[in-house]
């Protein structure tokens, strides 16, 4: 139940227009959250694999988490950060989908949109470490 309310406060922040209001953070920042959110990403798809609904459930909350910090630090004006919204809004949102069905069904459910939230992850992780490359020049 936390994780769908997270993922439904993270959405709302979203609509509103939160994330393009922040300032952008430092590369680093960002590359931490996001080697922690790939981890997570592949942690969970690894634990669908092997039957765990609640790892599944847990993973994916922990994704949004690392999502929502990665937008409210994303620099808005640059083309990588754009791009790499776009992913991270749909991880979000495919953990919304995650979380709604919960870990109380067959952890076969949850894979389909956990597996699509990592390759999501996955595209935005390579935005955003395209960002640090022209940061760091």
């Amino acid at each position: 139940m936390k994780a769908l309310l997270s993922v439904a406060l993270a959405l709302a922040a979203l609509a509103a227009g939160f994330a393009g209001e922040a300032v952008g953070g430092s590369a680093k920042d960002l590359q931490e959250h996001s080697k922690a959110m790939v981890k997570d990403a592949e942690d969970m798809v690894m634990h669908g694999g092997m039957g765990d609904a609640t790892a599944i459930v847990h993973h994916c909350h922990e994704v949004t988490k690392h999502a929502e910090a990665i937008l409210k630090t994303i620099p808005p004006t640059d083309s990588h950060g754009k791009e790499a919204t776009i992913h991270l809004q749909e991880a979000i949102r495919q953990c919304q989908r995650v979380a709604m069905f919960g870990d109380k069904v067959d952890p076969g459910v949850t894979l389909n949109p956990a597996a699509k939230a990592r390759a999501a992850v996955r595209e935005a992780a390579k935005h955003i470490a395209a960002i640090k490359d022209e940061t760091a020049q």
